[in-house]
This record gives structure tokens, sequence and C-alpha cells, in this order.
């Protein structure tokens, strides 16, 4: 991106300390400069919701980040369980660059260039406690972090107790997400997902947030439903037998049937 659709970060005239970044004029990520455990859009607070109930609380997580924006789950993830280690993998030379000169981030947070599924292949077996995916080519998933292979791969990063979490946007009737929650499921024992109940019903376009684990019961699903469950944006939490009926019928996304780019 270049000239006026390039990356630029604007003051929020609702709250001064807050920071949006645009990209080609879209909302892309929101951060409070004062307060890094403020987070503005929903999809976000239900990825926190799943990391403050991953370990016990404050204890210092090792996170990789496929997809960057302005680095809002970084900096929460430092605030929250200080002495963190963590890896941002942004595409986006110049949006990193931006948000590196006028948003720096917190101590532990490394960044870099790079595509995610290239990145990932170059990651340490058993490095992370969690990996999380927000990568978006304009308003779209790139094919390429959508199949078996990638999700394969995540797994090989993560230790045997980590967390995978995705953020996804979908509209009715949510097939996207269908072959997604199908995907992670081919992989990992256990699945859930968390949206917003209007968008469940079919009301509405959104984002879906996944989470998946390699050893049953490790998803803190209880509690995640009672968070997300209190959240302005009210959120349903689906797994086992309600998430097994959302995905009948999906197909894993593969490889070998995703498009050639």
């Amino acid at each position: 991106m270049d000239g006026d659709d390039g990356p630029v970060l604007v003051v929020d005239p609702t709250r001064r300390t807050g920071r949006t970044l645009l990209a080609a004029g879209v909302e892309q990520s929101y951060v409070d400069v004062a307060d890094p455990t403020h987070l503005r859009f929903e999809y976000v607070r239900r990825m926190a919701a799943v990391l403050d109930l991953a370990a016990a609380s404050g204890v210092p997580l090792r996170a990789l980040h496929l997809g960057g924006g302005a680095l809002t789950l970084p900096r929460y993830l430092a605030a929250t369980r200080p002495g963190s280690t963590q890896l941002v993998v942004e595409r986006d030379a110049a949006l990193l660059d931006l948000v590196m000169r006028e948003l720096p981030p917190p101590p532990g947070v490394r960044t870099e260039v790079g595509d995610a599924r290239a990145a990932l292949a170059g990651q340490p077996a058993g490095g992370y406690d969690v990996v999380l995916a927000d990568v978006y080519s304009g308003a779209r998933m790139p094919a390429h972090v959508c199949t078996v292979e990638f999700v394969a791969d995540v797994a090989r990063a993560l230790r045997p107790d980590g967390l995978y979490l995705v953020n996804l946007t979908d509209l009715p009737p949510l097939v996207f997400s269908r072959v997604q929650a199908a995907t992670l499921g081919a992989v990992f024992a256990e699945v859930c997902l968390v949206a917003a109940r209007r968008m469940l019903g079919g009301r509405r376009y959104g984002n879906v947030v996944l989470a998946a684990a390699a050893r049953p019961g490790r998803l803190p699903v209880r509690r995640l439903a009672a968070r997300v469950a209190r959240d302005p944006l009210p959120g349903t939490v689906l797994h086992g037998p309600e998430l097994a009926a959302f995905v009948a019928g999906a197909a894993p996304a593969t490889d070998a049937a995703r498009p050639v780019t």
C-alpha cells in the first residue's frame, strides 16, 4: 500500500489515549497507549479471554503472533503476563515500520517482516505456549494459512499443552467458519468456537475466534463461556456436540485443494 492507501494511525476522538490503525481506510487495530488492557474490538477481547485462562494469572507465556497489526495482543500479554517472550510476524513492512516508530512495543516483544507460513516453518518444535493467527490480505485470510498442512505446522511449533488461536471473518451462512473448524479438528484433539450470538444466528457479518489444543480437556470451555457471555457484545462458545453439529458436512481445507496463486 502507498499514498493515501498506506497505513495510518489516528487519535480516537472519544478516548485521547486511543490510537486506531487504518489500512486502506479500514480499521485494523486499536491500541490505548496508556492502558494496553483496554481492548476495543470484541474479537480481540475473546482472544484475550483465552489467553487469560490459558495458565495461572501472571505466568509468562511464550507466544508466536502471525499477523501483527498495531501489536494489540502482544501489548496485552506483556501487561498481564510480564516476562512473556513474544515474536510477531507481519507481512506488511510499511505497516510494521509505522507501528514500531509511533507505538514501540513493550519489552519481550520481537518483530519481523515475513510471510506467516514461511516464518512458522522456521520455528523450533515445541517452542511456544500459544500461537495466534490474525493473518489477512485485504479482507480475506490467505488460502495458504487455512489448510490442514499449515495447522499441522502450528501444532508442531506448540508445546504439548499449547494452544492455537485464530481470528477469522465470515458472513452467513458461515461456510468458511465451518471449514476452518473442521480443519483445526483434523489436527487438534479439542476445538471450540467463539462468536457473537447474533452472528451465529445468521444475522450479521463479523469475527469468529477458534481455539484448539492437542490435549483433550485443555480448553477452559466453561470459564470461557462465562467470560464471553458477560462481554458488552455477548458471545457464545460452541464445543463438543454443539460444535460437531455446526461443522457437520464441512470438509477440512488442504493444500491440494486450495487455489493456486
